[in-house]
C-alpha cells in the first residue's frame, strides 16, 4: 500500500502555525513512508473562501518548502461528485430527505440544551410515514446513521476511542439549497483521493466518528486517522493572537528561514529524543507519529528566534545575502528612498560575520545594516549623541579626519592600526577615541570593530561622516 497523505485548509485566512505544523507533519510522514503528499483547498464555503486567502496558503507552502504532489484539488469543483455520492445513498435507504424548518430545529436545540444534552436533531423525518414532503420546501439530506452500538476510532496519536451511537444524531449531508456539507465533502474528496491517513489537529476528532459512519454506508475502506493535540500559548489555553502568534506570512516577513520554521513546528509536539536542531533529511529518516505526544504543545517565540539566529548563521553567506536582499532593498527604498546598489550588499556582506551576532532575524539583520544603507550620516541615538557632545569628541573626529586622510586606510587592519596610533600619540585609551568614531560612523556606541566598519564603508564615507559630525 502507497501511503497517501493530505494537507486540507479552509481558504477563510492566513495559513496560521498550527495549520503549518499540520502540513509538515503529513508531509513529513508520507515523505518517511516513501508515499505521496497532496494538497486539497477546502473551498466551499463560498461566503468565507477568498482567492487571496487561497494564494496565501500555496504562497506559504511554497517558503515552507513543502512540495505537494500532483496538482491542487480545489474542493468546489466536486460538488457534483458530492451530491452523487448522496443520492447513491439515499437510493440505497441509507440517507432520507428532511423538512425540518429552521424554527423547528431552533426548537429541537433548545429542547435538547433544556434537558441537559448537547444541542441535536431528534429525527422526526428520518421515517417519514405519516409525514409526507412538504409542498415548496426544498429538504435537506441527512444521513439514516446507526441508532444502536457504538463507533470506534482507533487513533494513530491518542488510541482508542469510542462513542455511543446513540450520542450522534443524523447528520446533513446536502443543505436545504443543495450545497455540500464539510462532512460530506471531507470523506468523498479523501476517499477519491486514495487518502491513507488522515492527520490533522485534534479539533477534528469528534468529527471522526461521524466521518467513519459515511464511509462505512458507503462501504468504503476507511483511512487510518491520527489528531495532533493542538497549540497553546504560555497560558495552557488554545494559542491565538493575544499570545503573540501570527499568521506565517507575518513570520516570513518578520525574516524568520523557513528551515527555521520547519525545525520548529517539527519540534512543536514531535521529539527525537534530546535532539533540538534538526536537519530536513534527519526529520523524514527519523518522523513518525508514534513521537507525537497528547498534550498540547507550548507556544515559544523566544525558541524559533534561537533556531532562526543558529540557522541564518549556518547558511552560506551567499544564500543568506540572498534571503537578506528583498529586506535591504525595501529598507533603502523606504528610509532613503534609494534603490539597492551592488555597493551596499557588498558593504553588508563584508560586515556580515559582526552584523549576525546582534541579530536573530532578517528584519534585525536589515536594522543592523542601516549605517551601511545610509548614503549619509546617521542620525545618532541617544547615547551616541551624548558621546559626540563630549568635549573632546570633536578634536579626536578631527585628528582622525586627518590621520585617514594622510595615511589612506583601505583594509581593516589598516584602519585599526591607525586608530591605535592616533590614542597612543594622544595620550588616550583606545575606547576614548573608538566610541566617538563608533558614534561617528553608525550612530550607535556598538557595532562590528573599528577597523571593519571603517573598511566596509570606504576611506570616502569615513572622511564625509567624521567631517559631518
Amino acid at each position: 500500500m502507497t501511503v497517501i497523505t493530505r494537507f486540507a485548509p479552509s481558504p477563510t485566512g492566513m495559513l496560521h502555525l498550527g495549520g503549518a505544523r499540520t502540513a509538515l507533519f503529513c508531509y513529513l510522514f508520507s515523505k518517511h513512508m516513501g508515499g505521496q503528499f497532496l494538497l486539497r483547498v477546502e473551498d466551499t464555503d463560498r461566503e468565507r473562501s477568498t482567492p487571496e486567502a487561497t494564494q496565501a496558503i500555496l504562497n506559504g507552502m511554497r517558503w515552507l518548502g513543502l512540495a505537494w504532489d500532483g496538482d491542487v484539488v480545489y474542493q468546489s469543483r466536486n460538488q457534483a461528485r458530492h451530491a452523487a455520492v448522496v443520492q447513491q445513498l439515499l437510493d440505497a435507504g441509507k440517507a432520507y430527505r428532511c423538512y425540518a424548518s429552521p424554527e423547528e430545529l431552533e426548537e429541537m436545540r433548545a429542547s435538547a440544551m433544556a434537558a441537559g444534552l448537547s444541542p441535536r436533531y431528534d429525527g422526526r423525518w428520518r421515517d417519514p410515514a405519516p409525514n409526507t414532503p412538504i409542498p415548496d420546501r426544498p429538504p435537506a439530506i441527512r444521513l439514516r446513521a446507526p441508532q444502536t452500538g457504538s463507533t470506534v476510532v482507533n487513533d494513530l496519536i491518542q488510541g482508542r476511542i469510542e462513542v455511543d451511537n446513540s450520542q450522534l444524531d443524523d447528520m446533513v449531508l446536502l443543505r436545504s439549497d443543495g450545497t455540500p456539507t464539510y462532512m460530506l465533502s471531507v470523506v468523498v474528496d479523501d476517499h477519491d483521493m486514495n487518502i491513507t491517513h488522515v492527520i490533522r489537529g485534534a479539533d477534528h476528532l469528534t468529527n471522526s466518528f461521524r466521518q467513519v459512519q459515511l464511509y462505512q454506508a458507503m462501504g468504503w475502506p476507511i483511512p487510518e486517522f491520527g489528531h495532533i493535540p493542538l497549540i497553546h500559548g504560555n497560558d495552557g489555553q488554545k494559542l491565538s493572537k493575544r499570545h503573540g502568534a501570527m499568521g506565517l506570512d507575518a513570520y516570513r516577513a518578520m525574516g524568520i528561514l523557513p528551515m527555521a520554521m520547519r525545525n520548529y513546528l517539527l519540534r512543536l509536539g514531535w521529539g527525537h529524543g534530546d535532539d533540538e536542531i534538526i536537519s530536513d533529511a534527519q526529520a523524514i529518516e527519523w518522523f513518525d507519529l508514534s513521537g507525537v505526544g497528547k498534550a498540547p504543545a507550548r507556544y515559544d517565540l523566544d525558541k524559533l528566534l534561537y533556531l532562526n539566529s543558529h540557522y541564518m548563521k549556518q547558511l552560506p553567506p551567499d544564500a543568506l545575502m540572498q534571503a537578506l536582499q528583498p529586506f535591504l532593498a525595501e529598507w533603502k527604498q523606504e528610509r532613503f528612498g534609494q534603490p539597492l546598489l551592488p555597493d551596499d550588499l557588498a558593504r553588508v556582506q563584508a560586515l556580515l560575520p559582526a552584523l549576525l551576532q546582534r541579530a536573530q532575524t532578517l528584519v534585525e539583520l536589515t536594522e543592523g545594516s542601516d549605517f551601511l544603507l545610509n548614503p549619509h550620516r546617521p542620525t545618532p541615538d541617544e547615547a551616541a549623541a551624548a558621546k559626540l557632545a563630549e568635549a573632546n569628541s570633536a578634536g579626536v573626529l578631527s585628528a582622525l579626519a586627518n590621520r585617514f586622510d594622510q595615511r589612506q586606510p583601505t583594509a581593516a587592519a589598516d584602519f585599526e592600526s591607525t586608530v591605535k596610533e592616533l590614542a597612543n600619540d594622544l595620550g588616550k585609551k583606545m575606547p576614548e577615541v573608538a566610541m566617538p568614531l563608533r558614534a561617528a560612523l553608525t550612530g550607535r556606541l556598538q557595532s562590528p570593530a573599528v577597523g571593519e566598519t571603517c573598511a566596509a564603508l570606504g576611506l570616502q564615507r569615513v572622511l564625509e561622516r567624521l567631517r559631518a559630525a
